[in-house]
């Protein structure tokens, strides 16, 4: 099922196809899935060409993130929490559980509807409810909470230091009033606040913080990468434009 939508998402997102870039990400992603409860999976990242800050993930091990949140990552630990948090969704199966609330033939064109601007035409909205669809691939607070659990508990796992994703969301917390439409997806569905902020940091705290110190939180290999997605050719016409997902 993840895998006929991945499939129908690359046909409608602006995905980048550079070798070494896709590299990078799957090394990254793969060294933090791999050591879930869901090792067994064929796990797929990809970076979606894209200036605004989001990440997606859909069922069987599919994630995406958007260029604009690699550009707004000061470290690897922090593209690492992302990635944590998005493997957690698919760990816990929010998406799967989403998707059997929807009739198998809905669930295409509702991915279409809510990660790009597929049901903005006239077309479009009569194609699909894009009502019940907003609410499809946008997961509750409960759900967010969880993949914040997995998020910690992957990270830490794969040796890499958990505050990073304390410090992107704060970053993008303290971002949201300058760069808004920028930052308006990740905030449409991933509400992030500073009581969640303070959640996440308080799980933190009560680890082996002597363990902590040791982890990972960059590397030469990360900037290069990061320094690479920058020098990429530029997103399409309207890649800032889709809608939550």
């Amino acid at each position: 099922m993840g895998q006929q939508d991945a499939q129908q998402i690359n046909a409608q997102l602006p995905i980048v196809g550079d070798a070494a870039a896709n590299q990078y990400i799957n090394e990254l992603g793969n060294s933090i899935a791999r050591l879930t409860s869901r090792g067994d999976l064929a796990w797929h990242f990809a970076i979606v060409n894209s200036p605004v800050i989001n990440a997606f993930a859909l069922p069987g091990g599919y994630i995406y993130v958007d260029r604009g949140l690699i550009q707004q990552a000061d470290r690897m630990d922090q593209l690492a929490g992302v990635l944590g948090h998005e493997i957690g969704h698919v760990v816990r199966r929010h998406a799967v559980k989403q998707m059997q609330q929807m009739q198998t033939a809905q669930v295409g064109a509702a991915l279409a509807c809510t990660l790009t601007d597929a049901c903005q035409s006239a077309a479009g909205q009569s194609a699909l409810n894009v009502a019940g669809a907003a609410v499809f691939a946008k997961f509750s607070r409960q759900d967010e909470k969880e993949a914040d659990d997995e998020a910690i508990v992957n990270v830490v796992r794969a040796g890499i230091q958990p505050h990073g994703l304390v410090e992107f969301f704060q970053k993008l917390l303290a971002q949201q009033p300058g760069q808004p439409s920028l930052v308006q997806q990740w905030f449409a569905s991933h509400p992030t606040d500073q009581a969640r902020i303070a959640d996440v940091e308080g799980r933190i705290q009560q680890l082996d913080q002597s363990r902590l110190a040791g982890m990972r939180t960059d590397d030469a290999r990360f900037q290069d990468f990061k320094h690479h997605v920058e020098s990429l050719p530029p997103p399409p016409p309207g890649a800032a434009t889709q809608p939550t997902g």
